[in-house]
């Protein structure tokens, strides 16, 4: 489960992280980088570039990609890699919960997952042990299992959706 929130705006403290990254880069929170934020924090899920157009009509396409690209660059967003041809966005962990990625081979349809704690202990020391044999420093670490989501099981359902606002 992620921070909760008001439907307002983001989590408390949030826009203060926010903020203060974008300023590192020399950016201000506009109203356009704001609006992706809040969807982003309201989905709860990493978002293609054309759901986010479609959730916001009002904001062109390229001031999105723009916007996404900035945020990025201000580490506030991350880039999540589906196995279709969109990337997926969504906030980076500092400023939500550490958690995984369930990712459709069929669809592209990206799930987040958190783990318990104890399971998350054991994969960090594992993975720590690992890194570490091979003289690798780790920072952090990400897990994306790959496989078929619920529709795309169901009988006829493996099909390739059609990215939402694209013919």
């Amino acid at each position: 489960m992620r921070a909760s929130h008001d439907s307002k705006g983001p989590p408390s403290g949030v826009d203060a992280q926010v903020r203060s990254q974008l300023q590192r880069r020399g950016l201000r929170l506009t109203g356009g980088r704001q609006a992706i934020l809040n969807l982003l924090i309201e989905a709860q899920h990493p978002l293609s570039i054309g759901e986010i157009a479609a959730a916001l009509p009002g904001l062109p396409r390229s001031s999105a990609y723009r916007h996404l690209a900035d945020l990025q660059a201000a580490a506030v967003v991350r880039r999540v890699a589906a196995s279709d041809e969109f990337a997926r966005f969504e906030l980076v962990e500092e400023l939500t919960i550490h958690h995984h990625h369930l990712i459709c081979t069929s669809c592209g349809t990206v799930i987040d997952v958190a783990s318990s704690a104890a399971l998350e202990q054991a994969m960090s020391q594992h993975l720590d042990h690992l890194a570490l044999a091979h003289g690798f420093q780790p920072q952090s670490h990400r897990i994306d299992v790959l496989g078929l989501c619920l529709a795309c099981r169901a009988p006829g359902g493996a099909t390739i959706r059609q990215e939402p606002g694209r013919s």
